[in-house]
């Protein structure tokens, strides 16, 4: 193995508040020789998600928190570069990994998973067919039970996993309304997605009586990914034996 030089992203101090480019450091690593049975992976894509955030402040939670001085980690899928006698990877494989945020990682192979390009393209397995796509599909169907002929509210309508949300309901046969944050994503949800309704909750002075205009008879399941102003809106329409599937609250990730 050759000697590689990675960059990769760290962090630098704790964000309060809003994170800022001050709280990360651009750092180049020497990466040590292979081991046997290790394999050697270039990211060609890195996921940023909104669970990032809560790793940046230490305490317990689901994941443990992001260490000072130490790269951050996410979803990545990359290329098997080199390896050293692992008998699970090729040189050439492509494999989807937790060891974002950088160009380069060794690894011994745990947590590894072969991705087939030919399938959907490599950055699919950060989304449709990934985390978020799974995520979507698990909140809704196993959580929100949807019927046809369900209204179903889904707020940051047009992010990975709302997006996902959006279509699988209006496969299950619901009537479908989307919150998100620009011209643009309403368009797409319209037009590309097929919702019955989309609108900016950022031009609206009232978020309960807006969701009442889009939801004449109720809210059967509510897909909540922002929490707030949307979840209280949310819970002032749903109908007796609706369902909410909380699977974010990213309006509040930033809150000191």
């Amino acid at each position: 193995m050759a000697t590689i030089v990675s960059r990769e992203i760290q962090l630098k101090s704790r964000p309060v508040g809003l994170p800022k480019e001050e709280n990360f450091d651009l750092v180049e690593v020497t990466l040590p020789p292979l081991q046997d049975g290790e394999v050697l992976v270039r990211n060609a894509f890195m996921s940023v998600d909104p669970y990032m955030r809560g790793r940046m402040y230490d305490r317990a939670s689901y994941v443990p928190p992001f260490q000072i001085g130490a790269p951050l980690d996410g979803g990545c899928v990359g290329q098997v570069i080199e390896t050293a006698g692992n008998p699970d990877f090729q040189a050439g494989d492509y494999v989807s990994g937790r060891h974002g945020w950088r160009e380069y990682y060794v690894s011994d192979g745990a947590g590894l998973t072969k991705v087939d390009p030919s399938l959907v393209p490599l950055q699919a397995y950060l989304g449709t067919v990934g985390m978020p796509g799974m995520t979507a599909y698990v909140g809704l169907i196993d959580v929100g039970k949807p019927k046809a002929g369900d209204t179903v509210f889904v707020s940051a309508a047009a992010g990975a996993v709302g997006s996902i949300v959006c279509q699988i309901a209006k496969i299950k046969g619901c009537r479908v309304v989307g919150s998100a944050g620009s011209a643009a994503k309403l368009q797409w949800l319209r037009e590309v997605a097929g919702v019955d309704a989309a609108f900016n909750y950022k031009e609206v002075t009232s978020l309960i009586d807006e969701l009442g205009r889009h939801c004449p008879d109720g809210i059967d399941v509510y897909f909540e990914n922002v929490g707030g102003d949307h979840l209280e809106a949310a819970l002032e329409h749903m109908n007796p034996f609706g369902r909410i599937a909380l699977c974010g609250m990213i309006s509040q990730y930033n809150e000191a």
